[in-house]
């Protein structure tokens, strides 16, 4: 077995963390965590993580050669960056930045887009006013902006280093056109920068093995 035993679904939040072991070359294992199915309310999975939510991993060699099970794809994602000493800069300011934007995913970009993916995508059977669905998408627009302007002449969120920061963001813009399908609603083609940053990170032969380990780019086709 190796060492990281990963816990995981074809989300934006899920496949942030195959992504990350992929990029940081860690050996790990693959359970699939069927939300669908009910998995995440096991015995088993709420042991790991008692929010019942996916990702999870439990790394079998943790602090002090202790079993160490984490929760909370942020979490993991820098719990990670600290073990291989990648994808985290030791560059004092660099590492600040990065940590910033890991957690304006966490606070900003993951709840507001997934709202509006909700009212977008399930809430019309429930809630047939315009209100909801309007309010997140206006929001998800100046999230949008908000990135765009960061990438503004750089290649990546923080400067021309890829970073955990790149992983968090990503796999949810890619979300509101493959699933969410609101690329026209959006406008997500104005975007210039965000779609060159897209490209750019799924040119990257150990991001791509990531996101094919769940099959997050056929998810919604």
């Amino acid at each position: 077995m190796a060492d990281i035993q990963l816990y995981s679904l074809g989300s934006p939040n899920g496949i942030k963390i195959p992504v990350a072991l992929e990029e940081m070359a860690l050996a790990y294992d693959v359970h699939t965590v069927d939300i669908l199915k009910g998995d995440q309310f096991s015995q088993q999975f709420t042991q790991i993580n008692p929010n019942q939510k996916i990702p999870a991993i439990v790394d079998l060699n943790g602090p002090n050669g202790t079993e160490h099970p984490i929760m909370e794809s942020g979490a993991i994602l820098l719990y990670l960056a600290g073990k291989s000493g990648k994808l985290l800069s030791q560059d004092a300011v660099k590492r600040s930045e990065t940590m910033q934007w890991l957690f304006f995913q966490a606070s900003a970009v993951g709840p507001m887009f997934g709202a509006f993916g909700h009212f977008h995508t399930y809430g019309k059977d429930n809630c047939d006013h315009p209100y909801p669905e309007q309010r997140f998408a206006n929001e998800s627009k100046r999230i949008l902006r908000i990135v765009d302007e960061q990438l503004n002449g750089q290649d990546y969120l923080i400067a021309d280093e890829y970073s955990i920061a790149d992983i968090s963001v990503f796999p949810w813009v890619i979300w509101l056109d493959t699933f969410y399908q609101a690329s026209d609603l959006l406008g997500l083609d104005s975007y210039q920068n965000i779609n060159r940053w897209l490209a750019r990170c799924l040119n990257r032969p150990a991001t791509k093995r990531g996101l094919d380990v769940y099959s997050f780019l056929e998810i919604g086709k």
